[in-house]
């Protein structure tokens, strides 16, 4: 089941890459909580409401986002992925690119939470894991 997680993490991040929100909603499970990166800002996004603004904001804040996966790791029923953001802001066409960690809990082929980290290290704590 682990390495069918691996995949679907990866479906994720080309869902992503492909604007197409209902095939990222498609894995995600009715009650998922996503904790953006800037949670101290935003705020955590619940239920598939929650992850439509969460895209929303994202997309209009970053219109030419583009998700590298770098690498993903099966942790059991988690996934760890590296992935590589690159786009411009939309208001200022100010570059960004940076590596995000990408933690997931995945049960019975949905996603029911998710939170992106600055580093591995950051990741694997949320996790209750350490390196």
């Amino acid at each position: 089941m682990s390495q069918e997680n691996v995949e679907l993490a990866r479906q994720a991040h080309d869902a992503l890459n492909r604007r197409d929100l209902g095939a990222f909603l498609a894995l995600m499970d009715a009650n998922v909580e996503a904790l953006p990166r800037v949670v101290a800002i935003e705020g955590g996004y619940h239920r598939h409401d929650g992850i439509r603004r969460w895209w929303e904001h994202l997309v209009d804040f970053l219109p030419d986002l583009v998700i590298e996966t770098v690498a993903v790791r099966d942790l059991g029923d988690l996934t760890l992925a590296a992935v590589r953001i690159r786009g411009h802001g939309a208001g200022s066409d100010t570059p960004l690119e940076e590596t995000l960690w990408s933690a997931a809990e995945w049960r019975d082929g949905k996603c029911v939470s998710r939170a992106n980290h600055g580093t591995e290290a950051e990741a694997l704590e949320a996790v209750g894991l350490r390196e």
